[in-house]
């Protein structure tokens, strides 16, 4: 079951794909024109993620529909799925997401800085105030120009690069946004496609790429590679973050070292990369839900395999919209 389905077409049908007449999907969204609504088997419209009746109305299609696994692809519903682990795994269902605690991190970029700085996990160097930064420009910790975005946004709603202290204190007198502010990072902006074992809690696929192109947020043109050391470093962040199923890295590489950038716990919007190269989360969802435990596929892929992404519609008459 696939909540907050919103535009994600192409991920339901490479489910299918994989699954075929094995798997039936139920979808739902907020909106009658969420286009993958109209590629699931069954598809809802449900009240929006802070409607008091919106966790109930879920569960109720997940009973109704003997629903085996639910994520969402939506950052802030993650923490409402979480939170209501238990829940879901008392009514037989495997609910695709972090442990609490580690989506409040993810969510929370800069309380998952400080947390894997004591963690000794190298990440980017992030300041969540201008007192804070400015303390770190007098220190020589850090240097103009800098990169700034909503503490707890998703997607690249707000994000920008800001090149002298003026324009920096002229944002945050905005109040748009509660920002922090971040080192300029310019090489090596990578990513990967993890999934993380539901039983055994080890992570058994991960899939590399180097972007290409990147538009509204997310990746449009990525290429395939493999780095044991970016393997290695994943396999550290799993050790101290609590991850279910699939999840999305967001990787720089600087002087030899590679640095945590952002996590999204969930289908990334770019794991068709993934799929296409053979990389079947999927699969690994299915045994999961039969009680089995994965075998590592890591690194099972060829690199120099190319994603490019374009535009696609859905086609419907206004009367089969759903209601």
């Amino acid at each position: 079951m696939f909540c907050s389905c919103g535009r994600r077409v192409q991920l339901l049908k490479f489910l299918k794909d994989s699954l075929g007449g094995d798997c039936q999907i139920v979808a739902t969204d907020n909106s009658p024109l969420a286009p993958a609504l109209y590629v699931a088997d069954k598809a809802y419209c449900v009240p929006r993620i802070d409607d008091p009746n919106y966790l109930n109305e879920v569960l109720r299609i997940a009973k109704e529909n003997d629903v085996k696994a639910i994520t969402t692809l939506i950052d802030p519903e993650i923490s409402l799925l979480s939170k209501n682990r238990q829940l879901f795994l008392d009514n037989g269902i495997l609910p695709l997401c972090p442990e609490e605690k580690t989506a409040e991190y993810c969510f929370d970029k800069y309380a998952m800085f400080c947390y894997l700085r004591k963690q000794g996990i190298r990440t980017v160097l992030t300041y969540d105030s201008l007192d804070a930064f400015e303390s770190g420009l007098e220190r020589g910790e850090i240097n103009f120009p800098v990169f700034i975005k909503p503490r707890t946004g998703s997607g690249s709603v707000g994000a920008h690069k800001v090149n002298d202290l003026q324009q920096l204190k002229k944002d945050f007198a905005k109040g748009d946004f509660d920002y922090i502010i971040q080192e300029l990072m310019t090489s090596g902006d990578c990513d990967a496609d993890v999934y993380i074992d539901c039983l055994s809690h080890e992570p058994v696929a991960i899939f590399c790429k180097n972007k290409i192109e990147t538009k509204i947020g997310g990746a449009s043109k990525t290429i395939s590679f493999k780095d044991q050391k970016l393997f290695d470093f994943v396999k550290e962040i799993c050790k101290v973050l609590e991850f279910n199923g699939p999840v999305d890295m967001d990787f720089w590489y600087k002087d030899g070292e590679y640095y945590l950038s952002e996590v999204n716990p969930r289908f990334g919007g770019a794991y068709l990369h993934a799929y296409g190269a053979g990389v079947d989360f999927f699969k690994l969802i299915t045994n999961n839900i039969d009680g089995k435990r994965n075998e590592s596929i890591i690194g099972q892929y060829e690199e120099d395999v190319l994603m490019m992404f374009y535009d696609a519609v859905v086609i419907i008459k206004k009367q089969d919209l759903i209601k």
